[in-house]
């Protein structure tokens, strides 16, 4: 039977969602978890790679298991003090044995966070950068990111993309509580590194080494030695997945990550 489970993770102690031989990953750990608890080998396939050291405030992945859970919160529970801190599950729905937690999702978003100030309580989970900011120009500079299918100015190198061809549907900066700022964007799908590279060089637009019609060119040259470098992993975090309803329907509520 095949369970979709809606979960969050801090990933600075993890190479990411994808199983590695020599490092811990996200996936490793629950699949450790759940064997241990269904008393039975268990795979779980994610909605998508997440890179070293980022963040999910909402993940969605899916498992099968040859007796059905016959307690999901009962489940639940006995995770939830088996995984590590930085690891929690917060649902075990069952759903269609061909529902598939990739290549279901229609739509992935993603937040990064720039705190603009030194502060202690938010250095694992935003990027502290005291550079002032012009977010009308990065504002102006993100929309432009709609007009465009073809990411490979944002590609990583050595990456094996079948395809750089993305469907964006927002991008945007809005200032945040004591002036934190929070880029959101959604698409079909993210290449690896896409959107630090993103946010690495909007940037540039708002601290004026780029003006928006550069950044416009930029993406235009589908050329990645002219765009800036990834910002740092912890102000990343992918925060929705969404699928048909047909398919599953949401039940974690939306947090707000700082």
């Amino acid at each position: 039977m095949r369970y979709f489970l809606e979960l969050r993770y801090d990933g600075a102690a993890y190479c990411g969602w994808q199983r590695q031989p020599d490092q811990p990953s996200v996936q490793q750990t629950l699949e450790r978890a759940l064997s241990t608890l269904l008393r039975e080998e268990v795979q779980v396939t994610g909605a998508g790679r997440t890179d070293t050291g980022v963040n999910a405030s909402y993940y969605v992945a899916h498992c099968d298991v040859a007796i059905p859970v016959a307690d999901p919160a009962q489940l639940l529970y006995k995770l939830d003090f088996l995984l590590p801190g930085d690891i929690a599950v917060a649902s075990i729905t069952p759903v269609a044995d061909t529902a598939h937690a990739r290549f279901d999702a229609r739509e992935r978003e993603y937040r990064y966070f720039i705190e603009p100030r030194k502060n202690p309580f938010t250095r694992h989970t935003a990027w502290q950068y005291r550079v002032p900011l012009d977010t009308d120009r990065m504002n102006e500079a993100a929309a432009s990111l709609l007009e465009f299918d073809d990411f490979t100015s944002f590609a990583k190198l050595n990456s094996n993309n079948r395809t750089n061809i993305c469907r964006i549907v927002h991008a945007a900066w809005t200032v945040e509580a004591e002036g934190t700022l929070r880029f959101t964007i959604r698409a079909d799908r993210f290449l690896r590194n896409m959107v630090r590279a993103i946010v690495g060089t909007l940037v540039d637009v708002g601290r004026g080494r780029y003006t928006p019609e550069e950044f416009r060119a930029i993406v235009a040259s589908r050329d990645l030695s002219r765009s800036s470098g990834g910002v740092p992993a912890q102000g990343l975090f992918l925060s929705d997945v969404r699928y048909p309803a047909e398919i599953f329907e949401r039940r974690m509520p939306h947090d707000r990550i700082l």
